[in-house]
C-alpha cells in the first residue's frame, strides 16, 4: 500500500514542501523535469537526486524562480530539471533545508518504462470485455450479458437531458446480435460513439508500432483487441441493409423502468437480474437503439469513425485473416457513402446527448476518407467495392480536412473523443506524402501541418499559464485523456518534420498526468507509485482491492482533475474511502479538484475514450532517439 501524506503540521519557519515526479520514469537520454511545490519562497535552495540503492546523490541542482502560485497554501512551484543524469536506476528527489522526498522513480530505457505500461492498458481493455469471450482475471471471473446475443431492437426514444423517458420503448421487432464489445466506462453501456474512436487509436498502434502494441510484441500485443473491438462495430452495423445500431443499454429509465445507472452490481448478474419484475426487464435483456431506418444517412461522426476502424481492419488483418478484412473495407465504403454530410441537429452519440455533446464532425470523415484511401492504395482489394481508386477516397479526405481548418471547431480542442483532427490531418499528410503530392487536393501537406501546429501552440500557450507546464486547463473534464492526445500530436508533429520542435512536451504533458501534478497522484491506474484507489468502476470496486494493492484496474486511465465533483451512494457500492476521508485535497487549486472517491465520478471514473490515446503516447515516445 502506498500512503501520500497530507500536508504536515510545519514547525514555525520551516517550509512545507512536496515533490512531484513523473512516476511511470524517464528515459536515460531524454528530458527530465520534477516540480516542488511550497509555501515558502525556496528559489535558490539546492535539489538534489539520491541513488536510493546507495543513499547517495548523484546529481545537484538550483531551484530556478517560481513559476507561478498553485494555490492559497502552495504560492511557489519550482520546476526541477536533471535532464544529464542518465544512469538507469531508482532515485528520489529531495530538497536542502525541507523534509520533502518524491516518491521514487526509475531513470530506464523504453522497454522498461514504458512496456509495462502498455501491458497495463491491454490488460484494462480486457478486464472491459462484455460477452461470452471475456479474458479470465481476478478481476472478472465469468462471462457477461449472454442476452445480448439476442438483443430486440428499438427505435429511439424522447429523452430529457437526464435520459429519462415517458412509457415505455418501442420495439422494432427485430433481434441481432449485439454480444461483445467493451464496457464504455465504470457502467456496462455500451456504445458506437466510444467503441469507433478506441478502435480507430488502438488499430492505428497496431499498424504503425507491430513491436509495441503489434504481433512484436510480447505483453503488449492489442491485435485481439482491436480486432474484438472491430468485430462489435461489425454487428452494430448491418452491412446489408444500410443499419447502424448505435447502443446497447439504457443509463436512466424512469419511475416503472431500472437503467443501468440505478445498480451497483457484477456484469455476470444482469442476465437474470430481479427475476420475473418487469421493472428490471431492460436490465435483463438490455435494449439495442436503431439509429434511422434502413439505408438512411448516418451521423458524420460515427459515419466517418466507423469507416476508420473499419478501413484500418482492412490494413491490419489483410493478409491474417483476409475475409474479415474484406468485410471490414465493404462496410467501411458502404458507411462513408451514407455520411450526413450537412447535419443539422445534434450529432448522434448517446442518449441523452448530453452524455457524450459532441459537436465537430468534419475531422471523423477526414479521417475516415484517409483511411479508406490508404487501404486502398494498399492493393489485393476484394471484389464488390462501390470504388476502387484511391484517389477518390484522397480528395474527400483533403476537402473534409479544408472545411474542418476553415470551419468553427478548427483548433478549437486537441485529440481525444470529440475532435480526432490531431490522428486525422497525421494520417492524412501521410496518405498524401505515399500518392506523390497529387495536384488539385483542397489542402496542402503544409497546410496539415499548420494547423497541426496550431492545436500544438494553443495548449503550450495554455501551458504557460500553469506553473506544471500543463497544455490543458486543470480545471475540466477530461484532463487525463488531453494529456494523452497532446503527447501523441506533439510526437506526431515531430515525426513527420523531421525536428524535436515538441519533444519536450510530448515528455512533459505525459509526465504531467504520471504524476508531475500538484496532486502526486499518476491518473493512470498502476502506472506509477501514487494512483487513485478509489475509483468510479463497478468491478474494480467489487472485485479489486481499494488500497493500491493487486487486484487493481491497471492500465486504466481516469477523468482528472475537474472544476466539479459529485456525490452519490448507489446500494451495493463499497465506500471508498471508507472514513470519506479526502487525501488529495490538500492540494486543490487553481479551481481544480481531484477528490479520490468511488462516488466522484467527474475525477476517478475510468473509460474506455478516455485510456485509448495512452498506448499510443507511450509508443511513441518507445520509439525516440
Amino acid at each position: 500500500m502506498v500512503t501520500l501524506a497530507l500536508v504536515p503540521a510545519a514547525h514555525a519557519g520551516t517550509p512545507t514542501v512536496f515533490i512531484r515526479v513523473n512516476q511511470l520514469g524517464y528515459l536515460s537520454g531524454s528530458p527530465k523535469q520534477a516540480f516542488a511545490m511550497s509555501d515558502t519562497d525556496l528559489a535558490g535552495a539546492h535539489f538534489s537526486v539520491v541513488d536510493t540503492a546507495t543513499s547517495s546523490s548523484v546529481f545537484t541542482g538550483t531551484l530556478p524562480a517560481s513559476a507561478g502560485g498553485w494555490s492559497t497554501t502552495f504560492k511557489y512551484v519550482f520546476p526541477l530539471r536533471f535532464d544529464a543524469l542518465s544512469a538507469a536506476g531508482q532515485y528520489q528527489l529531495t530538497v536542502r533545508g525541507t523534509s520533502a522526498t518524491s516518491p521514487r522513480f526509475e531513470i530506464g530505457t523504453d522497454t522498461a518504462l514504458y512496456g509495462k505500461a502498455l501491458a497495463n492498458a491491454l490488460s484494462f481493455y480486457q478486464t472491459e470485455r462484455d460477452g461470452p469471450n471475456y479474458v479470465q482475471s481476478a478481476l472478472r471471473a465469468a462471462p457477461s450479458h449472454l442476452n445480448d446475443q439476442s438483443a430486440m431492437t428499438y427505435t429511439t426514444p424522447h429523452v430529457n437531458s437526464a435520459g429519462h423517458f415517458k412509457g415505455d420503448l418501442n420495439a422494432i421487432g427485430k433481434t441481432i446480435d449485439a454480444s461483445g464489445g467493451w464496457f464504455d466506462a465504470g457502467d456496462y453501456l455500451k456504445a458506437v460513439e466510444t467503441e469507433s474512436y478506441t478502435t480507430d487509436m488502438l488499430l492505428a498502434g497496431v499498424r504503425d508500432f507491430p513491436s509495441r502494441m503489434g504481433s512484436g510484441s510480447a505483453s503488449s500485443n492489442f491485435s485481439a483487441e482491436a480486432r474484438f473491438g472491430v468485430q462489435w462495430l461489425l454487428k452494430m452495423w448491418d452491412d446489408a441493409s444500410g443499419t447502424l445500431y448505435y447502443q446497447v443499454g439504457i443509463g436512466d429509465g424512469n419511475a416503472k423502468t431500472v437503467s443501468d445507472h440505478d445498480l451497483w452490481r457484477l456484469p455476470q448478474a444482469d442476465d437474470t437480474y430481479g427475476g420475473t419484475d418487469a421493472a428490471y426487464r431492460y436490465i435483463r435483456h438490455r435494449p439495442v437503439f436503431r439509429a434511422a431506418p434502413a439505408g438512411s444517412r448516418v451521423s458524420p461522426n460515427l459515419a466517418g469513425r466507423d469507416a476508420a476502424a473499419f478501413a484500418m481492419c482492412f490494413q491490419v488483418y489483410r493478409v491474417s485473416q483476409p475475409s474479415l478484412a474484406a468485410k471490414c473495407l465493404r462496410a467501411g465504403e458502404h458507411i462513408f457513402d451514407l455520411a450526413d454530410t450537412a447535419p443539422s441537429a445534434d450529432l448522434l452519440t448517446l442518449i441523452p446527448f448530453s452524455f457524450y455533446p459532441e459537436t465537430e464532425w468534419r475531422d471523423d470523415l477526414e479521417l475516415g476518407a484517409t483511411e479508406l484511401a490508404t487501404a486502398l492504395a494498399g492493393g489485393g482489394l476484394p471484389a464488390g467495392l462501390p470504388h476502387t481508386d484511391p484517389s477518390f477516397y484522397l480528395g474527400q479526405a483533403a476537402h473534409w480536412a479544408h472545411a474542418y481548418i476553415s470551419g468553427p471547431g478548427d483548433a478549437g480542442d486537441t485529440l481525444n473523443l470529440y475532435d480526432v483532427s490531431g490522428l486525422a490531418h497525421s494520417e492524412l499528410y501521410r496518405a498524401i506524402q505515399a500518392a506523390g503530392d497529387p495536384a488539385g487536393l483542397e489542402v496542402t501537406q503544409a497546410q496539415l501541418l499548420a494547423d497541426l501546429k496550431k492545436e500544438l501552440d494553443g495548449a503550450v500557450a495554455q501551458a504557460a499559464t500553469d506553473p506544471f507546464g500543463f497544455g490543458f486547463t486543470w480545471a475540466s473534464w477530461d484532463t487525463t485523456t488531453h494529456g494523452e492526445g497532446l503527447s501523441v500530436m506533439a510526437s506526431e508533429y515531430d515525426a513527420l518534420t523531421g525536428t524535436s520542435t515538441y519533444a519536450n512536451q510530448a515528455i512533459g504533458w505525459l509526465g504531467n498526468i504520471l504524476g508531475a501534478n500538484a496532486w502526486g497522484s499518476s491518473l493512470i491506474v498502476g502506472d506509477g507509485k501514487v494512483f487513485p484507489d478509489c475509483i468510479h468502476h463497478q468491478i474494480a470496486n467489487i472485485e479489486g482491492h481499494l488500497d493500491g494493492t493487486a487486484p487493481v484496474l491497471k492500465g486504466a486511465a481516469v477523468e482528472g482533475p475537474n472544476g466539479t465533483t459529485y456525490q452519490g451512494v448507489v446500494s451495493g457500492m463499497n465506500l471508498c474511502p471508507a472514513d470519506g476521508s479526502d487525501r488529495f485535497g490538500a492540494f486543490d487549486g487553481s479551481a481544480a479538484k481531484f477528490t479520490d472517491n468511488v462516488q466522484s465520478f467527474s475525477t476517478v471514473e475510468p473509460a474506455i475514450d478516455l485510456t485509448a490515446a495512452s498506448p499510443l503516447a507511450f509508443a511513441w515516445l518507445s520509439n525516440q532517439p
